[in-house]
């Protein structure tokens, strides 16, 4: 009889066999089903249930970073909301009460160029409305996206209160915001001031650091002759007029050459007086000239000038240089002032000429050692005064005479005729030596993708290092490190990363010369630069923006109303009309949302956690330290979870043009969002994720493996009956030891959610999944829970192990497939305010732990593994189909293995119908593997072959346990 004949033989038995029942499908079908549990979860108020249910438990708050509201989510959206979620999830499910608020950032300039986009796209102009008719077009269309991607974010399966959600944009957070800005005011760390700042042309408005990415540029460079004035005993003896030397300086800039006011060199330089020996006719460097140059760049800055051969003639002593002349001196009767030579630590000679040409108000560098050298500048009779040469479209202003006209960059963000312009005046009054270009990175607007400026205007800012209300030592760098320090890091070199840049910050510059957001509500004398600092009036102000928002800045007789009668002389009064920068609005949500609890009564100050891109510790972390520092001395957060960035499969930067973007609402169209969400937590999200269809792939293959063993739990728990669980005392060891392992488990799932380290949770309950269940435990049970008697205390004991390891798996992998595990629960758990996602993480028996136990059985499995490694030989050269069919002889030498093995049925554990065990010699080995095949009669119902079968006369082919088994059944009354 073949295997088709005797399985027909013995069809009728498999109706009496406990074959697992479920109507959980095998297909997960999670782009159609996932909708319906959101669905679900918000017809029942999941939220509201999670928030009743966690009254009395400890806070735990995740404060949300806000995203912009300017259009559909993109990968690194998910990822960042689906990490979020699995924190807020599992320490709700740890026990705390974790609520989670949803915020949006909804002014600002990404906002705005778009508005000003559709104006351009109609041939308009913004300035052809009103100012609070612009905003209101801002607003509408923040709204818009902000409900959009609220739907998005939804549909990643991320809880919170997505019915109240915070917005910047929201009148009582405009007003807070605004009272934010008093604090600072009133503390007299907010100052009016011109400092060189990032500057767009294109969008008309000064930009901070984080609004800024580094892009390839090519830039012209050129190497300049500046004539030195007066000194003595640089070179030796002599006079430096009798010399006819000229300092060279090296910059990328040539427009800011008109800006020009010093030259930086480093005390620290080895420097020399050069002469040309021989150059080309004609060569803007002419044989006889003289020049000082750092002796490690002078011969590549002679070859830059196309200099034939040149001599070293003397040392040079930079500190005996007073001044030079301007390279355009005399051009269109300006630049007759001299030149001061500055000794600055930030000049090196690693590149250029080991010279610095010093631009004030174009350059941070160039700024600090003007300001720093004032006292001397002036004692030379030199107007220290910072000249204001590029107005705010790129055009030189009437301090840079000869240039009218010229731009240094156009609306466009084109590079205009400025450099040519200073190059060919350079050149006509023999300043030049040379000429060439320069491939770099350079700053770009992160908005408008066209390079910036260095620019000094008139901007307002934050002391970082003036006393506090006259406090010694108390600064806000000096807070700002302390509360660093305070903080907790994952991972741990995010510390040190936000510490050097606070260490090194600049004075933060607040004010952004643009229309939408949070005006810089004060005002501040003419005359004086001093800042009204009424609380009357900054109430007012705080007052009206609560019930109009902060477009009762901008309405018309906003001065008169908002002053009162504060000053007796308002006409000496302005009202400023520059707009914040959305890093502080954003900063500033701990204050109007964490402690409100009229609107969120579960959040704490500080929040528990921030979590963002590692890009945030110039942004979101930064602005968010740096203003609760300036108005509570402390940071908004107690840890600071940073990930990376999102890359394609081969580790390439996404991009639009190279075709390589994966959209997280295609990846849930076809495969669902928990497929996203086992990706994310399996990632190391502490380094730059890869995502591309093979990975995609991947993963389903990972989900589709989880969701199998759910489904065969499920399909035996139908036979479940809680009155017939087994005490832990009376299992079997195999019983035990899944539940040792669980125990195990537990304490590694809590301490890896502890850690927020998800890819470790993935990682142990996988393997537990696929390997220590499905190869192994349910493998060996398969026989007990088919076939063994209703009565049978191993089939009951399976059953009592399966329902605990279904009630944790469905808990610990919660917060990460929340449809997926939420499917399975209501499997079991049908009601209408029954979900998974309201429970904690289940508290195991410390009884179920056996460390002696588990030794034990890697012992067993050890000797099992040398069983199946000869089954599988069998199988290979066709001696049996099943193992079933084999009955080896098994020689133990170890006397460690031999315990073990010889205290279980062998056989059971290596599926086998029977198994000799023989104590000696294993041939050198400690277990040594003879096959034999099965001898006796193969049961009809279980397939095992066994000396028994017909020993029951009223069932000849079953064996005794498989008789036993039908006489129980039928006298249950169940089908036979």
């Amino acid at each position: 009889m073949n295997d088709t004949q005797k399985a027909a033989a013995e069809a009728d038995y498999s109706s009496t066999l406990f074959l697992p029942e479920t109507n959980f499908p095998m297909r997960a079908g999670l782009p159609d089903r996932e909708p319906t549990w959101l669905q679900r979860w918000e017809e029942m108020d999941i939220y509201g249930l999670q928030r009743a249910r966690a009254q009395g438990k400890p806070l735990f708050t995740l404060h949300d970073g806000p995203p912009y509201a300017n259009g559909n989510i993109h990968i690194g959206h998910a990822l960042n909301k689906i990490l979020k979620d699995l924190v807020t999830r599992s320490k709700s499910m740890l026990g705390y009460n974790s609520a989670y608020v949803p915020g949006w950032d909804c002014h600002g300039l990404p906002i705005e160029w778009k508005i000003e986009e559709q104006y351009r796209a109609k041939g308009q102009d913004k300035s052809q409305v009103g100012i609070n008719e612009f905003r209101a077009e801002c607003r509408t269309f923040a709204q818009y996206w902000v409900d959009t991607q609220r739907e998005e974010f939804k549909r990643l399966g991320v809880t919170g209160d997505w019915n109240n959600p915070y917005l910047t944009m929201s009148f009582d957070a405009e007003a807070q915001i605004a009272r934010e800005l008093h604090k600072i005011a009133m503390s007299g760390q907010l100052y009016r001031g011109s400092k060189p700042v990032m500057w767009s042309v294109v969008e008309r408005t000064a930009l901070a650091e984080a609004e800024i990415e580094y892009q390839d540029y090519e830039s012209d460079a050129i190497w300049v002759k500046f004539p030195i004035h007066s000194g003595n005993g640089a070179f030796g003896t002599g006079t430096f007029e009798d010399m006819n030397a000229s300092v060279v300086i090296w910059t990328t800039t040539p427009w800011t050459i008109p800006a020009n006011r010093a030259i930086s060199y480093s005390s620290k330089i080895a420097y020399g007086l050069y002469e040309v020996t021989a150059a080309p006719e004609g060569n803007w460097a002419s044989k006889g000239e003289k020049y000082v140059l750092a002796d490690k760049l002078a011969a590549d800055t002679f070859a830059k000038a196309k200099v034939e051969s040149f001599v070293r003639l003397a040392d040079a002593d930079m500190s005996k240089v007073v001044s030079c002349k301007h390279p355009l001196n005399g051009l269109a009767g300006g630049y007759m002032f001299e030149v001061p030579l500055l000794d600055g630590e930030h000049v090196t000679d690693d590149v250029g000429t080991g010279f610095v040409h010093t631009a004030p108000g174009h350059g941070l560098d160039d700024f600090g050692i003007w300001m720093d050298s004032a006292r001397q500048i002036g004692a030379l009779g030199i107007d220290t005064a910072i000249p204001y040469v590029v107005d705010d479209a790129g055009f030189y202003t009437k301090e840079a005479p000869g240039f009218d006209g010229a731009r240094v960059i156009d609306d466009a963000g084109k590079k205009g005729d400025a450099n040519n312009s200073v190059i060919a005046a350079l050149a006509e009054r023999g300043a030049m030596m040379a000429r060439g270009r320069l491939k770099h990175q350079y700053p770009h607007s992160w908005r408008s993708k066209k390079p910036v400026i260095f620019r000094n205007t008139p901007q307002w800012f934050v002391y970082m290092d003036r006393d506090i209300m006259g406090k010694a030592g108390d600064t806000l760098r000096a807070r700002s490190l302390a509360a660093i320090d305070a903080t907790t890091f994952y991972p741990v070199a995010g510390q040190n990363r936000l510490r050097s840049m606070i260490a090194e910050r600049p004075d933060w510059v607040l004010s952004r010369q643009r229309a939408w957001g949070v005006p810089i509500a004060v005002f501040y004398n003419v005359g004086s630069n001093e800042i009204l600092r009424d609380e009357a009036v900054n109430h007012r102000i705080g007052q009206a923006f609560e019930d109009e928002g902060a477009d009762a800045w901008f309405k018309p007789g906003a001065k008169e109303r908002f002053l009162g009668n504060a000053v007796p002389d308002p006409e000496n009064w302005t009202k400023i009309d520059d707009i914040l920068d959305v890093w502080f609005e954003s900063g500033t949500t701990h204050s109007w949302v964490l402690r409100n609890p009229q609107k969120w009564p579960d959040l704490q100050f500080p929040a528990g956690m921030y979590l963002e891109g590692s890009d945030q510790h110039r942004g979101w972390f930064h602005s968010s330290l740096l203003e609760s520092c300036a108005t509570n001395g402390y940071a908004p957060y107690a840890s600071v979870l940073t990930h990376g960035f999102t890359l394609d499969g081969e580790g390439k930067k996404m991009s639009k043009s190279l075709g390589n973007t994966t959209a997280p609402q295609d990846v849930i169209k076809q495969f669902g969002a928990d497929i996203l969400r086992l990706w994310v937590a399996q990632s190391d999200y502490a380094d730059d994720l890869r995502i591309g269809k093979d990975i995609i792939n991947t993963t389903v293959d990972s989900y589709r493996k989880l969701r199998n063993t759910m489904r065969w739990l499920l399909g035996n728990l139908a036979h479940y009956k809680a009155g017939e669980a087994v005490a832990h005392a009376e299992m079997p060891e195999l019983e035990r030891l899944i539940l040792n392992r669980l125990y195990e488990l537990d304490g590694l799932v809590r301490d890896a959610y502890n850690d927020y380290d998800y890819k470790r949770v993935v990682a142990a309950l996988s393997n537990f999944m696929n390997v220590e269940l499905s190869a192994f435990y349910f493998d060996i049970r398969k026989d007990a829970l088919y076939c063994d008697p209703i009565s049978s205390v191993r089939r009951r004991a399976c059953l009592t192990v399966l329902d605990s390891v279904f009630d944790c798996l469905t808990a610990w992998l919660a917060p990460i497939l929340v449809f997926t595990m939420e499917e399975c629960w209501l499997e079991r758990h049908s009601g209408a305010t029954e979900s998974v996602h309201l429970r904690e993480f289940p508290k195991l028996p410390s009884d179920w732990a056996d460390k002696a136990l588990a030794t034990k059985w890697d012992d067993i499995k050890t000797v099992r593994g040398y069983v199946t490694k000869e089954l599988e030989v069998a199988r290979r050269d066709k001696l049996i189909g099943s193992s079933l069919e084999a009955a080896p002889k098994v020689t133990i030498s170890d006397a460690q293995l031999w315990d073990a093995a010889s205290s279980i049925d062998l056989a059971e554990i290596a599926i086998t119908s029977a198994i000799t065990l023989v104590r000696g010699d294993a041939g050198g080995e400690p277990v040594a593997v003879e096959f034999a095949k099965a001898t006796g009669l193969r049961c009809a119902r279980s397939w095992k072959y066994t000396d028994d079968v017909g020993s029951d006369p009223d069932y000849p082919d079953l064996s005794a346990r498989d008789a036993q088994a039908m006489r129980e059944r039928a006298a249950a009354g169940l089908a036979a």
